[in-house]
């Protein structure tokens, strides 16, 4: 025990054995019932780092929040979560912290502001910085903490996170927990500065290097650290040098990296050792007091251990479910009226009509603050709503999207502006591993009101870094929206929609319609995610035709018309959802289907949409069903090569006469 920090009084150095105790006793049940099967996958312990968490907690309110990676269980019990749910948790019980969903390296109890534990390094300190962004926009005093290993301090999330917790003074605490190895890599081989502390300063922050094992230092250190950033001063980052006395994970083998001789060094450092060693006699304490709390602690897990055992299991039927937060319903949309505006301004109007609503809407972009965005998705909001909801960003993809997940899980509304599709890719991590899958993990307890919004599509030489349509992959992955409006009226309502629900929408502009006009209604209105649009009646062949396609469709139905061809011209609006019941509905009047896609056809939505057609309507075909793409190919640059790449109206034009000759 630290001889030069302020010593707590009596109850609260008690509270401190008390809760290293717990999570020892915990983690030595844990690791018995690994051996005996009642684990069903792996089990990272906490042994030897009690102090850390126990530490840092101590001066955490109810709800401040705690962020942490896959050796979470120490931080869980530290911040509140009862031993009972942790434990049922890992024996894969409805009564676990994360209802069975998670296991040990997926704990989520946000009750107690314990927001979740993660398998991926890294992105719990950019949630951490998000969630401080949160605290910072709605001025509530709050505070975040991300606890991660020392192999994190070495990842791309720690550079961008807490650069961007700097730039914006968000009151969030950093800390890594310095255990020598990250998995079997030894830290002192991984890092090119092995003091974790001393990066503090480039990034304009206090750095503290701590025992790791010396609960009252980390107390102490962290009271300042806390009333840093509550008083607005900003992030600090800790270094507790500590070790994990058992495996990497229980039943992984411990001595090719490292030997018996410096576990039994470490063991002989143990930070509840520390504690009745240096403790007794100080404040009041005795060993009789904390003889009695390792007995209460005992029958406490005991009973925990017990009750969890004989706890139920999830119902199968539940697997699926808090995939989605709860639809909404909304009323039907307003006709489009006679008012003309363009693409870009009815996404404009229907933003600034929701921040003007919704003061926890803010905007993370490159150039979207007093520049208005590179497409001008944001011209004139800088100056109605300032620099706190239009925050321009460095370059850091990740980073700004990671944060964004941290803010929707703590009462924000994040705009994520991307800018190009192409970009986000930085960041797919964690739009497929967090964002997407925040919901489902929490058992719905978590929103996730994010919006990612970004330009696709191939024009004006834009090459291959500045043009890619990526909305089939992200509609394979459950947990997203993912929006593809073609006209001015579409995007305007689907825009309002997207920033009215719960779950995380993917809004993706083709860079080629955003000079669109149309008729747009100035009132708002919203239009529901999975109705597709049947933008022309016909009798002779349906065309489902995707964003730059549609108007190039619509051209090709009103040449035919001409010749006395009836096409029916399909927008489904949203790739996920998809709205199959009305391309199959126009399948069943007209018996001929072609989708048209500009992007790649292998594994498309073209290829979704042909299979579910046929599963439900094989026998209303009149024909096979036709699919016409762009070429799967990078995006050249010079026009005659980018031209090939992609199918103009000649080609959908040769493509429907080829469908109606079958």
């Amino acid at each position: 025990m630290n001889e030069n920090a302020e010593l707590p009084p009596h109850d609260d150095l008690l509270r401190l054995y008390r809760q290293m105790v717990l999570i020892r006793r915990c983690e030595e049940q844990l690791a018995k019932s690994h051996q005996r099967g009642l684990i069903h996958g792996a089990c990272h312990t906490y042994v030897g780092q009690e102090a850390v968490a126990v530490g840092v907690c101590a001066h955490l309110r109810p709800d401040d929040v705690v962020f942490s990676t896959h050796r979470g269980h120490g931080h869980a019990l530290a911040k509140g979560v009862p031993p009972l749910q942790l434990v049922a948790e890992l024996y894969g019980r409805e009564a676990g912290c994360s209802h069975g969903r998670g296991g040990s390296m997926h704990l989520f109890a946000p009750e107690v502001g314990m927001m979740g534990t993660s398998g991926i390094v890294g992105p719990c300190i950019l949630q951490a910085a998000g969630a401080g962004y949160s605290f910072r926009l709605l001025k509530t005093g709050r505070v975040a903490v991300a606890f991660f290993g020392d192999g994190a301090v070495n990842n791309g999330a720690f550079h961008e996170g807490l650069n961007l917790a700097s730039i914006w003074k968000l009151p969030v605490l950093f800390v890594c927990e310095n255990n020598e190895f990250a998995t079997e890599v030894p830290f002192a081989y991984a890092a090119g500065n092995p003091s974790v502390a001393t990066r503090a300063a480039a990034y304009g922050m206090p750095g503290v290097e701590l025992d790791g094992n010396d609960v009252i230092a980390i107390r102490a250190a962290a009271g300042e650290a806390v009333r840093r950033a509550r008083a607005g001063e900003g992030p600090t980052l800790f270094e507790c040098k500590t070790y994990r006395t058992r495996p990497h994970s229980e039943g992984m083998g411990d001595f090719t990296y490292r030997t018996r001789e410096e576990v039994d060094a470490w063991k002989a450092r143990c930070p509840i050792q520390r504690f009745r060693q240096t403790g007794i006699g100080r404040a009041g304490v005795t060993a009789a007091a904390l003889d009695a709390v390792d007995a209460e602690i005992q029958q406490e897990v005991g009973k925990a251990h017990q009750a969890a055992e004989a706890g139920a299991w999830p119902d199968p039927a539940t697997a699926a479910s808090h995939i989605f937060a709860e639809p909404r319903r909304p009323a039907p949309p307003a006709p489009p009226g006679q008012r003309q505006i363009t693409y870009m301004q009815a996404t404009l109007e229907a933003l600034g009509a929701e921040m003007a609503a919704n003061p926890g809407i803010f905007v993370l972009g490159e150039g979207i603050g007093a520049r208005g965005g590179n497409f001008k998705t944001t011209d004139g909001l800088y100056d109605r709503f300032g620099p706190e909801r239009l925050r321009d960003t460095p370059i850091c993809e990740r980073g700004f999207v990671g944060l964004g997940c941290g803010a929707a899980m703590t009462g924000t509304r994040p705009v994520i502006d991307f800018m190009f599709a192409d970009f986000v890719l930085d960041a797919v991590g964690e739009i497929i591993n967090q964002i997407a899958k925040m919901q489902y993990m929490s058992s719905g307890r978590l929103k996730m009101p994010v919006l990612l919004r970004g330009c696709v599509g191939i024009g004006h030489s834009a090459a291959t870094h500045h043009s890619g349509n990526y909305y089939p992959m992200y509609a394979h992955f459950p947990g997203l929206r993912v929006v593809v409006p073609s006209t001015p009226y579409d995007a305007k309502g689907l825009l309002h929609h997207a920033l009215r629900c719960d779950d995380p929408v993917l809004f993706l502009e083709h860079r080629e319609l955003l000079g669109l006009k149309g008729p747009v209604p100035e009132a708002a209105y919203e239009i529901p995610f999975g109705q597709a649009a049947v933008v022309r009646d016909g009798k002779d062949a349906t065309v489902v035709a995707l964003t730059r396609m549609v108007p190039r469709a619509l051209e090709v139905a009103e040449s035919l018309a001409r010749e006395g061809v009836s096409v029916e011209v399909i927008d489904p609006r949203t790739v996920a959802p998809l709205d199959v019941e009305t391309i199959g509905r126009s399948v069943v009047k007209t018996g001929r289907l072609l989708i048209a896609d500009e992007a790649f056809g292998p594994y498309g939505i073209g290829a979704e949409i042909a299979a579910q057609i046929v599963d439900r309507h094989f026998d209303d075909l009149d024909a096979p069903i036709r699919r016409l793409n762009g070429s799967h190919t990078p995006t050249p640059y010079s026009p005659p090569l980018e031209a090939a790449v992609i199918p103009d109206t000649d080609a959908l034009l040769r493509a429907v006469r080829d469908l109606l000759a079958e």
